[in-house]
């Protein structure tokens, strides 16, 4: 079986989602991440958030690149009402996030850039979310036993909160966990 490229992939990220996905898919990477201000313009439409902050990611671990290699980096966002919802800054933060995710659908955007010497792809998957209602108790319980302080929307959907509460998706179930697998398979097709 075939990962779909020859070349050395570098991730540039620190998601052990994003490498698990990748492994799972049969490729081999290096890991090189680098820090970078995730802000973003105000006025930007929520959509192009996360494909813009991945297109920065990989500029930015540019000087990675030597001769053959290609850098991924990937940034996911979870937009309900036209507002993103980031990486929780705390429990308080976790709570009122999940609360208000609760019985609702929502949207996680996850954007890609994939940069060698002579060229650029920035991609996004969007998969479409619905969480069945969530009780206080039910709340406290996930963010002290599952401490999603890493993740946007403050939830994981590969673990409780994604086995319990998650009722119905559209679009990729890896998407949701942090890198459109399928997509990104397709798009280094390209850089052979």
């Amino acid at each position: 079986m075939t990962n779909n490229l020859s070349r050395p992939l570098i991730l540039a990220s620190q998601s052990p989602r994003r490498s698990q996905l990748l492994r799972e898919a049969g490729f081999q990477f290096s890991v090189h991440a680098l820090e970078i201000d995730e802000s973003f313009p105000p006025e930007m439409p929520v959509e192009e958030v996360a494909p813009w902050l991945a297109q920065r990611k990989a500029r930015a671990a540019a000087h990675l690149i030597q001769d053959q290699e290609v850098v991924l980096a990937a940034d996911s966002v979870v937009i309900l009402d036209g507002t993103i919802y980031n990486k929780p800054a705390d429990y308080t933060d976790a709570f009122r996030m999940i609360r208000l995710l609760s019985g609702r659908q929502h949207t996680v955007i996850t954007g890609v850039c994939l940069l060698a010497k002579e060229k650029e792809k920035v991609l996004a998957g969007v998969t479409k979310v619905w969480f069945a209602e969530l009780d206080d108790e039910e709340i406290d319980y996930y963010i002290h036993t599952c401490k999603p302080y890493d993740k946007a929307g403050a939830y994981g959907a590969q673990d409780w909160i994604g086995h319990c509460k998650i009722t119905r998706i559209e679009g990729t179930f890896q998407n949701v966990m942090g890198l459109p697998v399928d997509l990104v398979y397709k798009a280094l097709g390209e850089f052979k």
